[in-house]
């Protein structure tokens, strides 16, 4: 049993997940034909990743989205005791600070890096080369790119539900926070990350992301900025209303089990790689009147899914059932289930690392015995055959 937890909650105002900036590498410097001096190569712009921070604070701090390298010095000349053509000296490189979890593309979209880690850099825009012979001692002008940071934020967990299914009441019992939560949908707009601190120092980060609308696969309602986040979760945590969800009230009504299925096809239709993740599921909401009623039948649907099929349209059927790894009743209200989720989460979260590290090992030996077999099976050399 997991004891003595607590979460860091830390919630982010006017969020910025993604910037359009330009760069540009700095020019060469002029070569000097008559004494063969080469100019000097312009400066490079990186994109590098910083700990604490934000793509607000770069807006802020640089609201042009305009960022260069310094240019490459010309080639001098020095008198003394004789005359001397130097290289001139590199331009200065210019660094773009981002968060950690940043991903960068070009204009048309293809991926030019991804900065998971601290430190991680990334070049965007080359500089020129400096005037020598190869240009005629010409300088070459610096690379011009537009550029776009994407950020997909990196948690072990992320939270998956509908609107007003209980994800920031459930973060907020958790972790002991209390995040003003207003009693309509859409309430969450901005990812909200927080920290379960375990008591032998364990940390787990959770991800509470925008709500999911039906549609969200096709941008409708929060749409991608939800979706894209959860790519880089290492687990899925989703949280449904026992009662089951109803956006507005044009809109049809949804039991619990149909509103897992439905997640579960929004999912599939963004990215079908989203459905190999681990899930665990939280049944929220359980203090309601006839709640153990409706998780027993709950229950019975999610063992018996083929048997219910009849309740859904053929296209919102998931192509794949997924199985959850942890059922969890709880109650952000009253607290009921939520320190067994808190020890599921991180049972999980262990097998997981252990799987991992156990299919690392044995793609090592595999490596190794394949390394083994190449040396052993070489023909001996001609030296070897001549000595013997």
């Amino acid at each position: 049993m997991v004891r003595g937890t607590c979460l860091l909650f830390r919630k982010y105002g006017n969020f910025v997940d993604n910037l359009r900036i330009f760069t540009k590498g700095g020019s060469g410097g002029m070569g000097y034909p008559r004494l063969g001096g080469e100019g000097g190569k312009g400066g490079d712009v990186w994109v590098v990743a910083e700990k604490r921070m934000t793509l607000k604070q770069l807006k802020d701090k640089y609201p042009h989205k305009r960022f260069m390298a310094g240019g490459g010095a010309n080639s001098r000349i020095f008198f003394f005791h004789r005359v001397s053509a130097l290289k001139g000296s590199p331009g200065k490189d210019c660094e773009i600070p981002v968060p950690v979890g940043i991903s960068v593309t070009d204009e048309h979209g293809k991926i030019i890096g991804e900065l998971n880690n601290e430190k991680d850099k990334v070049l965007v825009a080359k500089g020129g080369l400096g005037g020598k012979l190869l240009t005629n001692f010409l300088p070459l002008k610096g690379q011009k790119q537009i550029i776009h940071l994407d950020l997909k934020l990196i948690a072990d967990v992320g939270l998956v539900g509908f609107p007003n299914a209980g994800k920031s009441s459930l973060l907020s019992r958790v972790s002991h926070a209390k995040p003003v939560i207003a009693d309509y949908v859409f309430t969450t707009l901005k990812p909200e990350l927080g920290k379960i601190m375990y008591h032998d120092f364990k940390q787990i980060s959770v991800a509470d992301l925008p709500g999911l609308i039906e549609g969200a696969h096709l941008n409708k309602g929060m749409g991608h900025k939800f979706l894209k986040h959860i790519e880089r979760t290492k687990q899925l945590l989703f949280v449904v209303d026992i009662s089951g969800f109803r956006l507005s009230p044009q809109t049809e009504y949804r039991t619990a089990f149909q509103t897992i299925m439905l997640l579960i096809k929004e999912l599939e239709l963004y990215d079908e790689e989203l459905q190999t993740k681990p899930a665990l599921l939280a049944v929220n909401k359980m203090d309601v009147p006839g709640a153990r009623d409706k998780f027993q039948e709950l229950m019975h649907q999610l063992q018996n899914p083929e048997d219910f099929r009849h309740l859904f349209d053929k296209n919102i059927i998931p192509q794949k059932s997924l199985k959850f790894q942890h059922i969890i009743p709880v109650s952000a209200s009253t607290g009921e289930g939520i320190e067994e989720l808190k020890n599921c989460v991180r049972e999980s979260l262990d097998e997981q690392a252990d799987q991992e590290n156990s299919a690392s090992h044995k793609k090592q030996l595999l490596n190794l015995r394949l390394s083994n077999t190449i040396s052993y099976g070489e023909p001996p050399s001609n030296h070897a055959m001549n000595t013997s």
